[in-house]
């Protein structure tokens, strides 16, 4: 595991949590901050891989880029991984951040390989906004349902390749064999959702070409609880 700086609390909520009313029923949404250059992460993505099969996880490995520097340059790292699990760490008052990390509903925080209470958080039902998604003329056309909530909320798109395998040459790694899923490829806010029935569209031509499926969050601000999920594989 590397850790930069700073002590972490397993299990504790980030700051800035709002009620949100709303009745769909949504996936619980796990996020892996993960590297191919760290040697505690293999568990971890392995755990992700089963939490994947899940029709009520919405699982996420986030390949994050400050392990290239130690023997090994992870492929699907992203610099948009490192700014999003920062974001985090300062949302908890923190000053740094570490990996393998998973991040329950934007809410609870675990080692990634913790699997007895990783399991534990993802086992309730859940509700949130209702979140649709559908391609039509070359878009990704993702419709929002109308629910109360207290504060505006970030619309992510997210793109991911389900599973990969590499061949690892350097580092921790070295000469293992990894089994990867759902690596993230990208990641941008394409909007704002403010309570109302809202519709936003993304042309299929500006997703990278190894991702297989398409993902959408909505995110309360400052990386706050994730209130709405959903995911379609790419045609």
């Amino acid at each position: 595991m590397l850790k930069l700086a700073y002590a972490f609390l397993i299990a504790a909520p980030f700051a800035g949590e709002f009620a949100c009313a709303a009745n769909n029923s949504r996936p619980a949404v796990v996020e892996l901050y993960t590297s191919q250059g760290c040697s505690s992460c293999p568990p971890a993505d392995l755990l992700l891989g089963v939490l994947s099969q899940r029709p009520n996880v919405l699982a996420l490995a986030f390949h994050v880029d400050y392990w290239n520097d130690l023997g090994w340059t992870d492929p699907y790292s992203l610099r948009d991984a490192v700014i999003r699990q920062s974001a985090y760490s300062k949302a908890r008052g923190q000053s740094s951040v570490y990996t393998p990390q998973v991040v329950v509903d934007g809410h609870d925080e675990y080692l990634g390989s913790d699997r007895s209470n990783i399991e534990h958080a993802v086992a309730e039902l859940r509700t949130g906004v209702p979140v649709t998604l559908q391609v039509s003329n070359r878009n990704l056309v993702i419709a929002l349902g109308g629910a109360q909530c207290l504060a505006p909320s970030d619309v992510l798109a997210i793109t991911y390749l389900r599973k990969a395998t590499s061949k690892i040459g350097r580092g921790e790694n070295s000469g293992r064999t990894l089994e990867e899923f759902n690596i993230v490829r990208s990641i941008r806010t394409i909007g704002q959702w403010t309570g109302t029935a809202a519709t936003f569209e993304v042309p299929l031509s500006t997703l990278p070409r190894d991702a297989t499926d398409f993902a959408v969050l909505v995110q309360l601000p400052g990386q706050a609880q994730i209130i709405g999920a959903a995911t379609l594989p790419l045609p």
